[in-house]
């Protein structure tokens, strides 16, 4: 019998949101693992924070919780600190953890906490219609910045580099296969795993076109184990070209094997 991760919980994400897609992908890598028997179902946990993204807590037949805004990977840590044969997942957007929780996702990454980091990067506070965030584009006009944002956007695979994340990648939403795959990889990974995920809003942000034109994948050529040759992709991400992939992966002592 095959397993059956759905909820009879109705999905309200706007018609076409890609969020939907990250959700698919997400069961399947579950999916994948658990008829595999690489992992068993009750040993998962998904966290969400606060956001459009969060939603997806509601729609996952699996241990789930939402947390307070902005406090999801704390969350997690203490969980993955209590039970550390558990495999930990958090879900959360870039106005949860690079906006409201940006000191918690950081030492997180600095400490290896052993969990796994999905970020639905829509570069928008969307579930309050529309206002910047951390990852928005200098000039982006909102409710709050009706003449436009000041600010340089931050790179969310350039500060989990800089901050010792020991798994980072970036992914593009409509992909889901690719995405799945990526998923699997950070959450088999010993250590702290983040992942981009690329995923326009397509009701106050729509630059599904824009990153369709630029984003490429990385091939072989590309050394993950190399801090250096990760530190230039992470700095790609320009209006010309956007990389997805594996950008990093190493290995070092987890903060539960440490404490």
């Amino acid at each position: 019998m095959a397993l059956d991760l759905t909820t009879d919980i109705k999905i309200t994400w706007c018609p076409g949101c890609p969020n939907s897609q990250i959700l698919v992908a997400f069961r399947q890598a579950v999916e994948e693992f658990v008829s595999a028997g690489t992992m068993e179902l009750h040993n998962i946990v998904a966290g969400a924070g606060v956001g459009c993204h969060g939603k997806i807590s509601d729609y996952l037949e699996v241990n789930s919780f939402n947390s307070l805004h902005g406090r999801m990977v704390p969350s997690l840590t203490g969980i993955k600190l209590a039970n550390p044969k558990l495999n930990v997942v958090g879900f959360s957007g870039d106005g949860d953890s690079f906006s409201e929780g940006f000191n918690h996702i950081t030492h997180a990454a600095r400490s290896n906490s052993d969990i796994s980091i999905f970020l639905h990067n829509n570069q928008v506070f969307a579930l309050t219609t529309g206002q910047a965030t951390a990852t928005s584009p200098k000039g982006f006009k909102g409710g709050t910045m009706p003449e436009g944002s000041i600010n340089e956007p931050i790179n969310p695979a350039l500060i989990m580099l800089t901050m010792g994340a020991t798994f980072i990648a970036r992914t593009f939403a409509s992909d889901i296969k690719k995405t799945k795959e990526i998923m699997k990889e950070a959450m088999l990974h010993k250590g702290f795993a983040f992942v981009e995920i690329i995923q326009p809003c397509i009701t106050f942000f729509d630059t599904r076109e824009y990153y369709k034109e630029r984003v490429y994948w990385l091939d072989d050529k590309h050394k993950k184990s190399n801090l250096d040759s990760a530190f230039k992709v992470a700095r790609m991400n320009t209006a010309d070209k956007v990389p997805c992939g594996i950008i990093y992966q190493t290995s070092k002592p987890t903060f539960e094997e440490l404490v």
